[in-house]
């Protein structure tokens, strides 16, 4: 069973979702909160699995919850899915950066909400990788003239396999589609990425795409 924290001040949403996880299989809802403070008590009481998170929120936003709740000292981590209205929403490229496994909008379909939370439960740290390219582009094309931010030192760590498969997976490339660009299992591309990954001292997926833009790696617009 997934263990599952909603979070969400609109009552009616809260208890749509609430509902879906409940009737479904595999789903265990072991905690719910209408704003940004009682989100950081609950997942500190109940121990989430996933947290599906609302950005605006009176209070305290859903960014801010999900950096306190990162930030405690639980292992596991729980693992943060965003809900937004809007998908181009300047709050969830700052959720991403931030840490967040991925979003979705709040008229998905239950198919593709159970689907997402299942998948990122099991590991999937960014949903729908294509999105959140296009996320980073919107956010960082206005400054495209500026150029990209010092690369951090532990980037100059990482091997030449290991930066490209970085480099790719900021490009919104699945595994699989990693796999079959450099003629290697998608096995082999996930150890690359979790290796570069911990030594940059990420904890998501998105947080990879991010910074392979602010490196440079991957440029606005580019291939």
């Amino acid at each position: 069973m997934t263990r599952v924290l909603v979070v969400d001040d609109q009552f009616l949403v809260r208890a749509g979702i609430v509902g879906l996880l409940e009737a479904a299989d595999g789903f265990e809802v072991v905690g719910e909160a209408a704003d940004g403070a009682q989100a950081v008590s609950e997942a500190l009481r109940c121990r989430p699995e996933v947290i599906l998170m609302d950005i605006r929120m009176p209070g305290m936003n859903g960014i801010d919850a999900m950096e306190r709740i990162l930030a405690a000292d639980c292992e596991p981590l729980p693992r943060v899915l965003i809900l937004t209205t809007f998908d181009l929403d300047e709050y969830v490229f700052h959720a991403l950066r931030a840490g967040a496994s991925g979003f979705l909008l709040k008229d998905t379909g239950p198919e593709r909400l159970l689907t997402a939370v299942a998948a990122v439960a099991g590991g999937d740290t960014l949903f729908a990788p294509s999105v959140t390219r296009r996320l980073v582009e919107t956010f960082t094309a206005p400054s495209a003239s500026v150029p990209p931010l010092p690369a951090p030192p532990a980037l100059a760590q990482l091997t030449a396999r290991e930066t490209e498969v970085l480099r790719l997976t900021g490009r919104g490339m699945s595994n699989t589609e990693i796999s079959e660009r450099l003629f290697i299992s998608e096995a082999t591309v996930k150890t690359h990425l979790n290796r570069a990954m911990t030594k940059l001292g990420l904890t998501s997926r998105a947080q990879a795409v991010v910074l392979a833009y602010e490196a440079g790696l991957v440029a606005p617009g580019g291939q």
